[in-house]
């Protein structure tokens, strides 16, 4: 598995757990403020699409988990 579609997993489970945490109707409601969580994730992965940084994918790769993916490779061959 890449770490692209590891970190797509991680940011969909975190979209909706904080969605699921922070709706009145769920059944795991727990406060409204954790819809602030899922505005946190939608705006790092729209300036990930920007600048091609991204902190998880950092983390990911210094830990050596996952293989990595082709922008990744393509990126660190011209450094």
């Amino acid at each position: 598995m890449t770490r692209e579609s590891m970190l797509r997993i991680m940011a969909g489970f975190f979209v909706l757990l904080s969605l699921g945490l922070g709706a009145e109707g769920s059944p795991i409601f727990h406060h409204s403020y954790w819809l602030w969580f899922t505005a946190f994730v939608g705006l790092n992965l729209f300036q990930s699409g920007f600048t091609g940084f991204c902190l998880p994918e950092k983390v990911l790769t210094s830990l050596n988990i996952g293989s990595p993916c082709n922008w990744s490779e393509s990126n660190e061959e011209k450094s």
